[in-house]
Parts: C-alpha cells; sequence; structure tokens
C-alpha cells in the first residue's frame, strides 16, 4: 500500500471523489486529514477550472487535503487519472498529519503520532507562467466562494 494526499476533486464531498470510493479501480482506504508541510500555490486554473498545485515549495500556503493508503491498482488508477507525467507529477511530499483515523500497523500509527509523514502527492511543474499569477488557495471546495466550478469530464 501507497499513501497518497488528495487536496482537490478527489477528496470526500468533491465531484471526483467516487473514484477513491470505486473498488473496481482498487482499494483506497482514508486514513485522515492533513496539509502540505512546506507551502506550496494552490490554484484553479484553465477553462474547466481545475485545481493544480504547484511544485514551487515555499510560496503559497500549507495546502490542506486527505491522506489516503491506496493499492497498487488505484495507484495506477490515479496516475492514469492525473495524467501523470504529463499534467502532474506524482512526487513524495511531507504532509503533516492533522487528524488521523487510520489503521495502519505499528510503523503507520508511529508515523502519524510524530505528526509528519510522506505521502505522494499530484502536483505539477508544466504549467503556463501566468498560473504564478493567479490567487492562492488553502484548500479547494469545487463550490467554494472563487466561484469557478469544476467541470466534470462527462460534461467536457
Amino acid at each position: 500500500m501507497a499513501r497518497v494526499f488528495v487536496y482537490g476533486t478527489l477528496k470526500k464531498g468533491q465531484p471526483n471523489y467516487k473514484h477513491m470510493i470505486n473498488t473496481a479501480k482498487g482499494l483506497a482506504r482514508f486514513q485522515g486529514r492533513g496539509r502540505t508541510v512546506e507551502k506550496y500555490p494552490l490554484v484553479i486554473a484553465g477553462k474547466y477550472n481545475i485545481p493544480y498545485m504547484l511544485n514551487i515549495p515555499g510560496k503559497g500556503y500549507h495546502v490542506a487535503g486527505e491522506i489516503y493508503s491506496v493499492d497498487d491498482q488505484m495507484l495506477q488508477f490515479l496516475d492514469e487519472f492525473e495524467g501523470c507525467p504529463d499534467m502532474y507529477q506524482r512526487t513524495l511530499m511531507r504532509i503533516e498529519v492533522v487528524e488521523w483515523e487510520g489503521k495502519g500497523g505499528v510503523g503507520e500509527a508511529r508515523a502519524a503520532a510524530e505528526g509528519v509523514i510522506e505521502c505522494f502527492v499530484y502536483s505539477t511543474t508544466t504549467y503556463p507562467p501566468e498560473w504564478v499569477g493567479l490567487p492562492y488557495h488553502d484548500s479547494y471546495d469545487s463550490s467554494g466562494k472563487h466561484g469557478l466550478s469544476y467541470v466534470l469530464r462527462e460534461s467536457r
């Protein structure tokens, strides 16, 4: 199992969460909530209002999201879904645990108790330069006050 931190449309209550609970795509077990140890710009960009975490450490906010344990099948699905490695790149990032309900082994519990774990995160280094000038967010909600509703793939 691998740990994945999701901060956008794959979170609970967001438009693509259905993929995280679709066992035909693999297993994803919710472990808790967290936020990036380093600051990153989280922007909503493009004509479909997609959330992107720009891989520019030290700029922006500590981005909030959810931590999942996923099997190899789900990780492969997520790579495809996220357009990895072209649109997003999957990299390891340090995540501060804010709330933990994971049921992993002793190593998992110790890591969570210490407050910082490593997770795969889909961020991007392949973005138009003007995105750096977009408003930054510390957390994402498709129906947030930003007014930039996400456009589902089926509706594009």
